[in-house]
């Protein structure tokens, strides 16, 4: 385990960190990283079940954890394996109750209710429109629930003062 300390400067960077805090299979997965370097198929024997690489997504978007390639064995391929990158945590913001109220709800609701504003956002990009402001402003939330929004959904990013749609992967 390192004993780098994550410092969150945004509190829109709480979102995936709640996220993985507020799942008992995302936090088995952090532990087990916690503790040494892993693949998803060592990562996969310990827990069970499925989800391991959303699940390491999420963990990559929070910043939690870092990847190096492993040396295999004579005449076999190299596979990505990971470990957790902080062992401390620091929170060093201020931000007003209405923004914090939204970040937890969006971190903490369950995924329907935020379906269909997923999907709009969505939609906008699609049609160019990847201006936070410009969504905030469109769907009456504040910026910082479109940025935290981005911060839950696997395949969205911030990016400067736009959203992205990024690869995904399964």
């Amino acid at each position: 385990m390192s004993g780098h300390i994550r410092i969150v400067n945004d509190p829109v960077e709480l979102v995936p960190l709640l996220i993985t805090f507020n799942s008992a299979y995302h936090k088995q997965i952090y532990d087990l990283l916690n503790k040494s370097w892993m693949t998803e198929e060592e990562l996969s024997e310990q827990v069970g079940g499925t989800g391991i690489s959303q699940c390491l997504q999420v963990l990559r978007k929070g910043n939690l954890i870092e990847e190096q390639w492993r040396m295999p064995a004579q005449g076999k391929k190299p596979v990505k394996e990971f470990r957790a990158t902080y062992s401390k945590f620091r929170a060093n913001f201020q931000c007003n109750f209405s923004d914090l109220a939204d970040l937890l709800y969006i971190a903490i609701a369950n995924e329907e209710p935020l379906h269909e504003v997923v999907t709009r956002v969505e939609q906008e990009i699609f049609a160019g429109n990847s201006s936070i402001s410009d969504i905030a402003r469109k769907f009456n939330v504040s910026p910082v629930f479109i940025k935290g929004l981005a911060k839950r959904i696997p395949h969205l990013d911030v990016k400067g003062q736009g959203l992205v749609l990024i690869e995904r992967t399964e």
